[in-house]
């Protein structure tokens, strides 16, 4: 699939100005990456990365289901304060099942299941998200390696065999409330993220 960057422009937010890139595939769906120091002329500094998948609930409604939202904002902070860095949001909401179907798999937590026992029961997958966006995204700015912000040690993983080198992670564990501690916990003893555990 390819990837065409579209425009940008300077986004000044609560958190601070960053700049607001858009980049298109060939199906006309948008991913938006926002930069603060980039590109550097300091060739040796390597910049502070967050991928961030949408979510409508947690990123706009401030949701208590997930930590997407605290995430979100904790990030811009990080990378406002570090000088140089960028934020991957990336258009796949529901780990790529989409909304409609993330408010059913809501609806059958309700009903006692974890997230990943809903999506199944769905007969979806239990991450359906896709990172090779990244590349062509990060190369516009002229980054090959990356300080990760994440708990997801997949994303490494991925990242790596896209041939962009993460020479770092930089946990994040924020949003923690008791309507989501089960979530998140599910989130590291079926899916293998690092949150409940000393770094």
């Amino acid at each position: 699939m390819s990837y065409q960057f579209m425009t940008k422009a300077q986004l000044p937010t609560a958190y601070g100005m960053f700049d607001i890139h858009v980049f298109e595939n060939e199906h006309g769906q948008e991913h938006v990456m926002l930069t603060v120091g980039l590109p550097t002329a300091d060739s040796t500094r390597v910049p502070l990365v967050r991928i961030h998948s949408e979510c409508l609930t947690g990123d706009a409604f401030a949701s208590l289901k997930c930590d997407c939202g605290p995430q979100l904002q904790a990030t811009m902070r990080m990378i406002q304060a570090d000088g140089c860095g960028a934020i991957l949001y990336l258009r796949q909401e529901g780990r790529g099942i989409g909304l409609t179907n993330k408010i059913r798999a809501y609806a059958l937590q309700d009903q006692g299941h974890d997230t990943l026992e809903a999506n199944l029961l769905l007969g979806l997958p239990a991450d359906a998200r896709t990172y090779d966006m990244c590349r062509p995204m990060l190369a516009h700015v002229g980054v090959d390696k990356v300080r990760l912000i994440t708990n997801n040690p997949d994303k490494i993983a991925y990242l790596n065999s896209l041939g962009i080198q993460v020479v770092e992670r930089v946990p994040l564990v924020v949003g923690i409330n008791p309507l989501n501690e089960n979530y998140l916990k599910t989130k590291q003893a079926k899916m293998g993220h690092l949150i409940f555990q000393k770094v």
